[in-house]
């Protein structure tokens, strides 16, 4: 099942409109990607013009970016604390852009779209604490 991005059927009214012509293969969407937190596992799906997109399904490693030392370390990625997208997503461990994560060495921030890019990359929020496993 697909998701079609054209005009609507109704009017704001709720009255009928008339179609002008059919639906074109353009104006179809797809189903959100929903990544999780897991065993890396990825999808690669055809695109408009014949293109190709990598699309994260699951992912258990960010790329975090440290603005104090200016450095990117692939951490593991342990649980999902805010997602601003959906509250619900949080429970679910989702991730999308925005989301913030709890990592090996803090809390980061993510700031690609994995459901697009394929990549889990995020930047270290400075001044969260780190997890009680690294301070003991």
């Amino acid at each position: 099942m697909t998701i079609f991005h054209g005009k609507p059927k109704k009017k704001p009214s709720g009255g009928k409109l008339r179609k002008a012509r059919e639906k074109r293969r353009y104006e179809l969407g797809r189903e959100p990607t929903l990544t999780r937190i897991g065993p890396t596992s990825r999808k690669v799906i055809r695109t408009t013009g014949g293109n190709s997109k990598v699309v994260l399904m699951k992912e258990d490693t960010a790329n975090v970016y440290s603005p104090s030392e200016k450095v990117v370390k692939r951490v593991k990625i342990q649980t999902v604390k805010k997602n601003s997208a959906d509250q619900h997503y949080v429970q679910r461990n989702i991730i999308t852009k925005g989301t913030v994560i709890l990592t090996e060495i803090g809390e980061a921030k993510v700031t690609s779209r994995p459901g697009q890019d394929g990549i889990v990359n995020a930047v270290l929020l400075e001044g969260t604490p780190v997890s009680e496993e690294k301070q003991n």
